[in-house]
This record gives C-alpha cells, structure tokens and sequence, in this order.
C-alpha cells in the first residue's frame, strides 16, 4: 500500500528516449501530446542527482539586512492588501496609505530580523548562495502498454 496519492501498485514502464537537457526531454513529450499521445501514461525522471550550490556573493550585515528588506516589504504588502481588502469601504487614499505603511514596517523588520540571524551564525557563512538539484541525464518513460507507439512516435527526434 502506498500512502500518497497515487495508486497502490507500481505502473510497469519502460524508458523510450534518454536526453542529457532537461528541455530536449520536455521537447520530446510535448511532440507526443500533439501527436495525440496518451501522455498521462508519461513520465520525466532525472537521474544520478547531484546538489549544486552556486555562491553568489560575500554576505555582510548590509547584504542580510537587504535581503530582509525585500522579504519583509512582500510580506508587508500582503498583509497590507489583506487588511484593505477586509474594510474595502474605507478610500482609496487610506487604503494605498496602509499599504505603505505595511510595506515600510515589513521591510524595516525584515532587516532586522536578517541582521539578527546573520549575526547569530558568528561568521560560518560569509557568503549567499542557491542550492540546485541538478540530475546528470533525463528519460522519458512510458507504460508497458504504450512504450512501443512512444518509441515509433519519437524514433525521428532526433534526427530533426
């Protein structure tokens, strides 16, 4: 028994192409939806991951404190636009006046609590990065049942 959404029995596939990019692979099952292919019996699945993390910076207390700012002033802005919208009878001026003040409280908290967190690491990561999962090779796989005309119907990909 499988306790997430899907079935409770494994789908017997079979892979029908293999490509090194990820948008060769979606290429490939986008060509098979317009060839009226029944591409829900399709999957993507990357392997061989490996995680990637790309430095993009030396992190400071003015780049934390940037950083918070911006996510703070979205938050703000949302909050904001929740509070206008619950007395949308108020004006139009006080309304955009409560989303500036949301937006300039957000971001002045937000600074705040980056700056906090940064310097609560006690300079171990001095640096800004994102993290990427990355997998070395895609295959397109497909139904037993299907996995030929699959096959057939992408035998030309390549060659075009």
């Amino acid at each position: 028994m499988s306790s997430s959404g899907t079935s409770s029995h494994r789908r017997a596939r079979r892979v029908v192409a293999t490509f090194e990019h990820y948008a060769d692979a979606e290429r490939a099952v986008d060509l098979l939806a317009d060839r009226n292919f029944p591409v829900q019996q399709v999957a993507i699945v990357g392997h061989d991951l490996r995680m990637v993390e790309q430095v993009v910076g030396k992190m400071g207390y003015g780049r934390a404190a940037l950083s918070g700012a911006g996510s703070g002033a979205l938050i703000g802005l949302l909050f904001g636009a929740i509070a206008w919208a619950v007395s949308w009878i108020e004006p139009l001026v006080a309304g955009l006046l409560l989303e500036l003040y949301a937006l300039v409280f957000g971001a002045i908290v937000g600074a705040l609590l980056a700056m906090t967190f940064y310097a609560m690491q006690g300079g171990r990561r001095d640096f800004a990065s994102v993290r990427m999962m990355l997998p070395t090779s895609y295959q397109v796989v497909a139904d037993e049942e299907v996995a030929d005309d699959a096959v057939r119907l992408l035998a030309g990909l390549s060659e075009g």
